[in-house]
């Protein structure tokens, strides 16, 4: 009976291993990213969001320098258990500038505004900001859920914050820094980088939505991303990548 069982089980693939295995085949799964012809994202694009290097990491936190991406965050336990992604479900920063499922998402029109949607093989996770605490850091926690909402909504800021005004409603602008912006809250995304956490594809670190304002009131780097597009040679996926790899060259 147990072997019948075992049988009919892999044969349908509920096998634990099989489950673990098609689940880290689609989170590790390459993605090719959407090539702006015009230098500008567009709704529906699928790009990454990337937290670029800056000197302050470097001086600051040493371990920490490169850029990261934003990406999911599956614990162990969901890992084992869930068939698919589950809501809600928490976003780190990783070191790893190749688009692969864990780490691509696609823009989408929310009126004039937009949501980060992760969509790959799962249904629709919604990138929303939660007022919890984050474990590390104490401060607001960022995590990915099913429901769309204006709790969901997010809006590209201008970097620099005496030209805001003239450059809000303009196309938003593609692997360029900008601030992303929490519509419900004002806060800004972050990734503090002193604040790092175990998960099961190693070490990685705490996303929160708070805004870091230095002397001048304007945002640090913590609060820098880009939304970053696909390459439009085949020497990489995306355009960091090729930068990184031309860099190591």
């Amino acid at each position: 009976d147990r072997l019948r069982d075992f049988m009919r089980k892999r044969e349908r693939g509920e096998l634990l291993i099989q489950k673990v295995n098609k689940l880290q085949d689609n989170l590790l799964k390459k993605i090719q990213l959407t090539v702006s012809k015009d230098g500008f994202v567009h709704f529906g694009d699928t790009v990454m969001l990337l937290n670029p290097d800056n000197k302050s990491s470097v001086e600051n936190y040493p371990g920490v320098c490169g850029s990261l991406t934003l990406a999911i965050n599956l614990d162990e336990i969901s890992m084992y258990s869930a068939k698919s992604l589950p809501a809600p479900c928490g976003v780190s920063a990783v070191k790893s500038v190749d688009p692969v499922g864990r780490n691509s998402f696609c823009i989408l029109r929310f009126g004039t505004l937009f949501s980060v949607v992760f969509n790959y093989y799962f249904s629709f996770q919604y990138l929303v900001f939660r007022s919890i605490f984050a474990k590390k850091s104490y401060l607001q926690q960022v995590f990915l859920t099913n429901e769309l909402s204006y709790l969901t909504c997010w809006q590209a800021t201008f970097l620099d914050p005496q030209l805001r005004l003239e450059y809000e409603g303009f196309p938003v602008p593609a692997n360029s820094k900008m601030i992303i912006t929490h519509c419900h809250t004002n806060r800004s995304l972050a990734v503090p980088r002193n604040f790092w956490t175990r998960s099961y594809f190693g070490k990685e670190y705490e996303v929160i939505c708070h805004t870091y304002l230095d002397s001048h009131k304007a945002e640090e780097d913590k609060n820098y991303w880009e939304i970053v597009t696909g390459n439009p040679s085949s020497f990489s996926h995306s355009l960091i990548a090729k930068d990184v790899r031309i860099q190591e060259i």
